[in-house]
């Protein structure tokens, strides 16, 4: 009989399930052992709530919506994080202008900005992008900035002395030498818009009193608030980790596709 090697794609997803079933079977048996009628979730009502949700699709729009605000202000963060980290890296002077900006506001938490952004922005879609763009905007800067100032000087000196224009120099030269940095500050900036929306959505949601944005974050506050809803509120989460993971694993994808040197 053929044994399956160790490192086949089956086995490796069979070792990562392992943990995952056992921790789930002693989930499921200590809520077997609750009284009956018991508000504690546990993982077969979680399956047959998880199921209603979906077959109702509200579920699946306020994930989508969650995920449109996410991709929409990383967006802009990423465009504006590497705009800016590719002319402080390349630039002393703008570096030491914007480095004391930057490093006085990376402290301060997203939600630290929240009220302030419900006062100007109301208690909608806008809010929630400035949360996400705010939170993405720091690991996209800070790793762009690392990333051009490790880039060979040799090789842009071998440029400019060739007689090549100082954008093609940053497109051609520095960009690729700063590419896997970038990347992994925009794989970490997604990681972190992603917590921002949840959270964004929570406490919009409980500002507008379960109104207002919408998204997987205001789902979760509605079930806690108005329906006390245990399982739902775990099916929420579950969503929420699960769709962590795809965006990370995606990230890993694009960075083994532009970058194989790494891999």
């Amino acid at each position: 009989m053929k044994i399956m090697n160790s490192d086949h794609p089956a086995a490796v997803w069979v070792r990562k399930l392992v943990l995952p079933v056992m921790l789930i079977a002693v989930w499921q048996f200590w809520a077997s052992t609750l009284p009956t009628g018991s508000p504690a979730p546990a993982p077969l009502k979680v399956l047959q709530t998880l199921g209603d949700l979906l077959s109702t699709g509200s579920l699946l729009s306020a994930t989508v919506q969650s995920l449109g605000r996410v991709v929409l202000g990383f967006a802009m963060a990423s465009l504006l994080g590497i705009a800016l980290g590719l002319m402080m890296g390349a630039s002393q002077a703008v570096r030491e202008n914007l480095d004391p900006i930057i490093e006085s506001f990376r402290p301060i938490a997203p939600m630290a900005i929240l009220p302030i952004a419900i006062l100007w922005l109301g208690t909608g879609t806008p809010t929630a992008l400035a949360i996400v763009a705010y939170a993405s905007f720091f690991p996209v800067i800070i790793n762009t900035v690392h990333g051009v100032s490790r880039v060979d000087r040799k090789l842009v000196l071998a440029a400019r002395t060739m007689g090549i224009s100082r954008w093609t120099v940053l497109t051609r030269v520095v960009l690729p030498g700063a590419l896997p940095s970038i990347l992994l500050g925009t794989r970490l900036a997604m990681g972190v818009a992603w917590t921002a929306i949840i959270a964004a959505e929570l406490a919009v949601g409980a500002k507008s009193g379960g109104g207002g944005s919408g998204g997987i974050g205001q789902m979760m506050f509605v079930f806690y608030a108005y329906n006390i809803d245990l399982n739902a509120i775990v099916v929420c989460m579950a969503v929420v980790g699960v769709v962590a993971l795809l965006i990370d694993q995606l990230f890993r994808l694009v960075e083994k596709r532009l970058i194989p040197w790494k891999a």
